[in-house]
């Protein structure tokens, strides 16, 4: 992700600001306690409960932008969505960890936010800072960096299923369940919260994705330096496979159903007069995108 991003990504966030903080929103609010009423609702034992909260409480995948481009969704707004959950994780995983994990076990929130520092931000700051003076050989190296993100990644969900396989079977339904119910009703949550202030199908399909699809292989490593207790890590080992299967699924279903994809934006939401509707509106450049 770092060598794909510029200081201009970060301007585009602020001309998108609503839909990016309502992707933000959802990252942080609805799938964290969407998690915690699952817990309570399945009344996980506290070692599952805190390893479903986590879940919950991590930064949006990066796998979430391929599936939006299956999708037909908005490929720019979702890198944009999950750039501002990736950097926020630094300071809303640890918080909502301590807040919502804290009271089940003990939870080392300074641990997770250094952990966070290192396995998100130095990257990307790395690659920013390639991208900016070693351009040339970003470029050069930017063709075989998907593949490499693709086995990185099939890499980190085999070893976390592998590590959990035993934990995992024993828990059965009970934990499978609200696993999935917790993707699959964060990507509900996502659609919903963006149509109701009117932006469209575009718009719409990019944040189920994006709220749906979480870092579950970070979960894991957070579980596994920072949680005593080994079950910790299971509804990440869990999740990694749901949230692939939820995701995808989203994907190929609105791949086969039509959308304008040249309207990113709804033009009728930059009409709106209410303080809120100020607030959310699409940026004056994408309502002239929607109307090219």
């Amino acid at each position: 992700m770092g060598i794909t991003l510029s200081i201009e990504d970060f301007k585009r966030v602020l001309r998108r600001f609503g839909a990016v903080t309502i992707g933000f929103l959802g990252c942080y609010i609805v799938m964290p306690l969407l998690a915690f009423l699952l817990t309570k609702l399945f009344n996980l034992p506290p070692s599952l409960a805190a390893g479903l909260i986590l879940v919950g409480a991590v930064n949006g995948g990066q796998a979430s932008n391929l599936c939006t481009y299956i999708a037909n969704g908005n490929v720019a707004l979702s890198v944009m969505m999950t750039t501002s959950t990736t950097l926020g994780a630094i300071v809303m995983t640890p918080l909502i960890s301590k807040l919502l994990i804290g009271a089940v076990i003990p939870v080392n929130a300074v641990g997770i936010a250094w952990s966070t520092i290192q396995v998100v931000l130095f990257p990307i700051a790395l690659g920013m800072v390639l991208n900016k003076f070693c351009n040339k050989f970003v470029q050069a190296v930017l063709p075989f960096s998907p593949v490499l993100g693709v086995a990185a990644t099939c890499l980190l969900v085999g070893s976390s299923v592998a590590q959990c396989a035993t934990p995992i079977l024993q828990a059965g339904l009970n934990l499978q369940i609200p696993v999935l119910l917790l993707h699959i009703l964060g990507g509900i949550a996502g659609y919903l919260s963006v149509a109701m202030v009117g932006y469209g199908e575009v718009v719409r399909r990019t944040t189920a994705i994006e709220t749906s699809m979480k870092s579950s292989a970070f979960g894991f490593l957070l579980a596994s330096l920072h949680f005593g207790e080994y079950l910790v890590r299971v509804p990440s080992a869990v999740s990694v496979v749901w949230m692939a299967l939820v995701g995808s699924t989203m994907a190929v279903i609105w791949r086969y159903i039509p959308v304008d994809k040249r309207i990113k934006f709804d033009r009728s939401l930059a009409e709106k007069k209410g303080p809120l509707d100020r607030i959310l509106k699409p940026a004056s450049s994408d309502v002239k995108e929607a109307t090219e």
